[in-house]
C-alpha cells in the first residue's frame, strides 16, 4: 500500500510536469503492484478498477496528462472505498500482536506462565497491596510489592518476543514506574497511606494503563473479530 501511494504520487507529478517517460515508468510500477492486490487477497479481485488501470497505462504511454489524471482519480475513488470498508479491520486482524502464545518465564525455577495468567497475577498483587495498605498491614503490602517487582521484571523480559530494542520496555517499565514503586515502598515503611496510595496509582498508570492503551484495546478488538 505504501508503494501504491508513492507510485500514484510520482505518476501525478510527472504527468503534470509533462515528463512522459517517467510518467510511464511509474505507471507501470503502479500497475504491477496494483494487480498484486488480487493475488494477496483474492476476495478483493472484483473490487479492482481494471478498466481504469488500462486507461491509465494508455494515457501514460501517449503522454495524455488529462487522461492520466482522470484514471488516477477513478482508481483513487476505489482505494478510498476499500479503505473505508477494510482498512481498520485489516490493521486490527493482521497488525495487532497475538499475546496468546507468549509465555513469561520465572527465572527462579525456569517455569513459564501464560501472558493472561501473568496479567491476572499482576492485577491481584496491585489490589493486594491496596487492600493491605488500607488495613494498615504494611508487612503484607511490602511482601506483595516485592512480588510485584519480580513479576514486572519477568514481564519485561517478555517484551523481547516482539521488540528487539529496549525502548518499549523503558516506556512502560522504566524510570517512572521504578520511581513510583520506590515511593510506594517508602510510603509503606513510613506508614504514609497518602503517599503509598498516590504512588501505587502512579505505577498502575505508568506500567498498566499505558501498556493497555497501546496493546490491550486492539488485542481485545481482534479477539472479538476473529471467527
Amino acid at each position: 500500500m505504501f508503494s501504491l501511494r508513492r507510485e500514484m504520487q510520482a505518476v501525478t507529478e510527472y504527468a503534470a510536469a509533462g515528463e512522459q517517460a517517467l510518467t510511464q515508468k511509474w505507471a507501470e510500477r503502479f500497475t504491477g503492484n496494483y494487480l498484486k492486490i488480487a493475488e494477496m487477497v483474492p476476495e478483493w479481485k472484483d473490487e479492482l478498477e481494471y478498466h481504469w488501470l488500462e486507461r491509465l497505462r494508455s494515457a501514460a504511454e501517449t503522454g495524455d496528462g488529462e487522461g492520466v489524471e482522470l484514471a488516477l482519480r477513478k482508481i483513487g475513488q476505489g482505494c478510498k472505498s476499500c479503505h473505508r470498508e477494510y482498512r481498520a479491520v485489516t490493521a486490527i486482524l493482521y497488525r495487532t500482536p497475538d499475546f496468546s502464545n507468549i509465555m513469561i518465564k520465572k527465572p527462579t525455577d525456569g517455569s513459564a506462565d501464560s501472558f493472561a495468567d501473568v496479567m491476572e497475577e499482576l492485577s491481584s498483587l496491585i489490589n493486594r497491596i491496596k487492600i493491605a495498605t488500607d488495613d494498615s498491614r504494611e508487612q503484607q503490602a511490602l511482601a506483595s510489592l516485592e512480588q510485584l517487582r519480580r513479576r514486572l521484571d519477568d514481564l519485561g523480559e517478555g517484551c523481547s518476543a516482539c521488540h528487539n530494542d529496549p525502548a518499549p520496555r523503558e516506556r512502560f517499565l522504566g524510570k517512572l514506574t521504578r520511581d513510583a514503586l520506590e515511593d510506594l515502598e517508602r510510603g509503606l515503611k513510613q506508614g504514609d497511606k497518602k503517599l503509598a496510595g498516590r504512588s501505587l496509582g502512579g505505577a498502575a498508570v505508568y506500567a498498566c494503563a499505558r501498556c493497555h492503551a497501546v496493546h490491550r484495546s486492539p488485542y481485545d478488538i481482534r479477539e472479538t473479530l476473529l471467527p
